[in-house]
Formats: C-alpha cells, structure tokens, sequence
C-alpha cells in the first residue's frame, strides 16, 4: 500500500508487487478507480474494482484496503489468489469483503474478467426498489434491457456463504443489480466493464428521475426494446470511451500510471 504526502505524492511501499507486473492491466484500472472517484460513483474507502490476470481468473488484481479511489495508482493494486486460503492472514490482506464477492465471482465466472463493484446513487435506489427492473424509456435504459441479472434475496454484507450466493446470479450478463445493496459490471476488458458502469448509473439515474415525477412512464414497445438493445451490442464504443477517458487523466492526474 502507499502512504499519502499531498495530491499526486505517493510512496511506495514494500508489500506492493512489482509495479512493472502487468502493466496495462494495472494502469487501466487505476484509471477506472480515478475516473468513479471524479462522477462520484465511490463510497468512503468502500467498494473494489478486480481484474482476472490468470486464464482461470482465480489470481486477479485487486485494490487494497483502506485507499481512496482518487487516490489509487497502478503500482497499488494487490495481487491475489482466490485459492490460496491464507491471504486474510497476510500482512497486505484486502478488505475481506472484497475478497469474499470478487473472490467467489472470479472463480465462479472465468469469463468476468473484470468487475467493478460500487454503490453509485442512482443504481443503488433502484435497487432498494420493490420492482428493480430496468425499464425501457430511453436510448441508454433500452441499452440494458433484459440483460440486468437482479439479487432480489440480499442477506447481509458479502462474506461467506452470501459472496457464493452471489456469484451465482450473474449468468451472461454484464450488469448485477444487487438487491438493497448496489450494482456490479463485469466484462472481458476494463473499457467494457466501465462504459456497462458509466451508461448504466445514467440509466437509473433517468428512471429514477422520471419515478419521481409522479407521472406515467412512457415505455416503448418489447420488440423496439429489444431491437434497440441489440444494436447497442454492435455500437460498441467503449474502447474508444475509455481511451479519451486516460486522455483527459493523462493531462490531469498522470500519476495515477505510477
């Protein structure tokens, strides 16, 4: 972990691995860590980010416990195993958690290479909702719909049997609505898993809005919905969304590549 001396000033320290270690892998998601952290998507020094680096995606990379997300560089990132059981026990140990949900759906989802797990406003009323669907009102909520898994049986904070519980309901999706709890993306790429993150608080933040107008929600049609869903799958911009993301912090935080 590093310790802070004012904005951009971090020093390493000796539990982290080799900075050169995965690279890109690193530096992509600290810029995700950054980024949630500037739309305000992060909770206190709650909430993780994990990307599989083995093919199993048993060993994947990992924020450590107690560091802010504005604050997060790449050579901070933990690496871990999900089968090595005596990580709670070493002196770098993660938020335990982090390491139940990330661990569990990791090894239970070898195709979620990344998962971004937060509790962003918007998102996170949906979830408290009776009916948590997505509903199709606009461009961005026909973007998801049928393809939100939703938790409807939360049961305490996720460790133990509840982060296994968990790493059931995923599925195929990209999105996991996490009943009375909040959301989590999970894709191949960071770039993909965050762009799911960024459209879908916009998502809920439009529903919710219109909740709250008291007025009838205009939906459009299943087969419109579902046609338009479809086409978001082709229009696939998130590399592209990502890269100008990284832009913008290469220029304004630069060190969080460090």
């Amino acid at each position: 972990m590093r310790r802070y001396h004012g904005k951009g000033t971090c020093v390493q320290s000796k539990l982290v691995a080799n900075k050169n270690d995965y690279k890109k892998e690193r530096t992509d998601l600290a810029a995700a860590f950054r980024w949630a952290a500037r739309l305000n998507m992060h909770e206190a020094v709650a909430n993780h980010f994990s990307l599989a680096v083995s093919d199993d995606g048993s060993k994947f990379l990992l924020n450590p416990i107690g560091m802010h997300f504005s604050q997060i560089c790449a050579s901070d990132l933990i690496l871990v195993d999900s089968n090595d059981e005596s990580t709670m026990s070493k002196p770098n140990a993660p938020d335990p958690t982090a390491w139940a949900i990330h661990g569990a759906l990791h090894r239970n989802n070898p195709q979620a290479r990344c998962i971004l797990h937060v509790h962003p406003k918007y998102a996170t009323i949906l979830s408290c909702l009776e009916d948590k669907t997505m509903k199709p009102i606009d461009q961005n909520t026909m973007r998801f719909y049928e393809k939100v898994s939703i938790d409807y049986e939360y049961s305490g904070m996720g460790l133990g049997e509840e982060a296994e519980r968990l790493s059931t309901i995923l599925g195929d999706n990209s999105v996991m609505l996490m009943g009375n709890h909040g959301v989590l993306t999970a894709a191949k790429k960071v770039a993909k898993a965050f762009d799911d993150l960024f459209y879908f608080e916009r998502s809920c933040e439009t529903l919710i809005g219109a909740y709250q107008t008291g007025k009838a929600l205009h939906q459009v049609s299943h087969e419109i919905a579902t046609k338009t869903a479809a086409q978001w799958q082709k229009y696939d911009a998130s590399d592209m969304h990502f890269d100008a993301l990284k832009r913008i912090l290469d220029k304004e935080e630069a060190d969080y590549k460090n």
